[in-house]
């Protein structure tokens, strides 16, 4: 199996042909040829947003733990509020990672 990260002839690969097997979708001529995903910003803002949905996360979860029977809201939308955050936290993480994977393997620094 050859190496993601250059070609049949050792050359770098662009990331316009980073698939597997060329591109993954062919062109349908009315995106630019330059075209390329905003990594830069997508790391801004996962870097953003991951501690603020890790704070809404454990902030509901303390709420919902302190909530009495009669409270409103109650424990339930709570929790459900809190678990909302924690997946958002996670995908947050995910996209941070496979973010600077991507821009770490642009500048060729390895994996």
């Amino acid at each position: 199996m050859r190496d993601e990260e250059t070609d049949r002839a050792g050359r770098p690969v662009s990331r316009a042909r980073s698939g597997t097997i060329g591109r993954r979708f062919p062109r349908s001529g009315t995106e630019p040829v330059t075209a390329r995903s905003p990594l830069r910003l997508r790391a801004v803002l996962a870097g953003v947003f991951l501690p603020l949905f890790v704070a809404g996360c454990a902030l509901f979860a303390v709420w919902a733990a302190d909530a009495g029977p009669g409270d409103s809201p109650g424990r339930g939308p709570l929790i459900f509020i809190a678990a909302v955050c924690g997946f958002l936290a996670l995908t947050a993480l995910l996209d941070l990672v496979v973010v600077l994977r991507r821009l770490r393997r642009e500048r060729g620094t390895g994996r």
